[in-house]
Order: structure tokens, then C-alpha cells, then sequence
């Protein structure tokens, strides 16, 4: 599968390391395309580097993981190029009102088929999901179909169990979970390696 991830710092470059390990073709898109820490891991990893326009036209799936302050201004500029795609929202938008940017798309990229995912846990449990052996869950929503089986699909490549909660409407249960991390791991001071399952008889 052909991905764009759209930024390259923690989030984007753990996930689409993940993803090029698993056999994937990833296109990161960058605002410095010359970052040399940038191209040296892409080189690492056999994928290449591009602007973010770049990306999205190379990309069956783009993921956002640039920083929540700018996902209205890159939604607006690149929504008409996200049209059949199948778009992964990561980043958070902090500082009050919604962390997701569900409105944004559905008001500018209404042809993209939005996911909301890999926004709840820190990068570190991308780079190792498993705890004594097993793997830790990722919850996240979007539509069904064939979206979903994407999705699910690239969730499973990290190494994480897929926990869909439904639909869109559930995007906000799905932020509800990475409070409950910001929390734990912030508020409570435990380690950024925390995780969650769901357990059932």
C-alpha cells in the first residue's frame, strides 16, 4: 500500500518506519524537504521525501501526524487533493475546544473517508506494543467497508489489536481515551509506556 505520512517527528517517523518495515511504500511530506535527519531516515527505511502536496498525491492513505495547531490551515489548503482518500487523523489539537479535527474535514475534504487513530498512546508504544508478549489495543472509529480493513490492516502492522468504537460519531470517546492517557502519564506521573487492553470472558 501506498502511504503518505505527513510529518516525520515522533508520531510520523515511528509509524512509517513500522509501515516501510511491513512492506508498504511511504512518502513522507515535510515542510523541509532538505532536513538532512529526515532523508537519512528515509533513506534508512528505502521510502522517500517530499512536500506535503507531494505526499497526498502519492499516498492510497495519508496520515496526519503534524502538529494539532496546524491541522485547520493544512485541511483548507490541501482538502480537494484528499478526495478518495483514506485519511488518518493522529495529531491532537490542544489548548480547549475539540482535540480531532473531524469538523474540519468533513467541511473541507468531504470526499475523504476520515479515521480517527493513533492519537491515544504515546510514540513509544508504537515502537514496542508488546507487554510480556501481548499486544496492546488501539482504539479508534471511521466508517466500515474497505476503509476499515485498511486501516485495521496498518493498526495490525505496528504490532497493535484494532478496537473500533464505531463510526464518526464516536470520535469523541476515542479522544476520551488519550485523556485518560494524559492523565496517567502526566498527571499521575507513570511511564510514558502505558497502554491498554481490553479484557473479556
Amino acid at each position: 500500500m501506498k502511504i503518505g505520512v505527513l510529518g516525520a517527528k515522533v508520531i510520523g517517523g515511528t509509524l512509517g518506519r513500522k509501515w516501510a518495515q511491513a512492506g508498504h511504500t511511504v512518502r513522507f511530506g515535510v515542510r523541509a524537504v532538505d532536513n538532512a535527519a529526515v532523508q537519512v531516515m528515509a533513506q534508512e527505511l528505502g521510502a522517500t521525501v517530499g512536500t506535503v502536496e507531494e505526499a497526498i498525491a502519492f499516498g492510497e492513505v495519508i496520515l496526519f501526524a503534524i502538529p494539532g495547531n496546524a491541522m485547520e490551515e493544512t485541511i483548507r489548503a490541501q482538502g480537494p487533493a484528499l478526495a478518495g482518500k483514506i485519511v488518518i487523523d493522529a495529531a491532537n489539537r490542544m489548548g480547549g475546544g475539540p482535540m480531532n479535527s473531524t469538523a474540519t474535514f468533513a467541511a473541507h475534504a468531504p470526499q475523504a473517508e476520515v479515521y480517527r487513530a493513533f492519537n491515544s498512546l504515546g510514540w513509544e508504544n508504537f515502537e514496542n506494543p508488546q507487554f510480556d508478549g501481548v499486544s496492546a489495543d488501539l482504539f479508534y472509529c471511521g466508517p466500515a467497508g474497505a476503509g476499515q480493513a485498511a486501516v485495521e490492516g496498518l493498526i495490525r502492522d505496528v504490532g497493535l489489536r484494532p478496537m473500533r468504537l464505531g463510526d464518526l460519531s464516536q470520535v469523541g470517546l476515542v479522544d476520551t481515551v488519550a485523556s485518560l492517557w494524559f492523565a496517567l502519564v502526566f498527571g499521575q506521573g507513570m511511564s510514558r509506556q502505558l497502554a491498554f487492553k481490553v479484557l473479556t470472558r
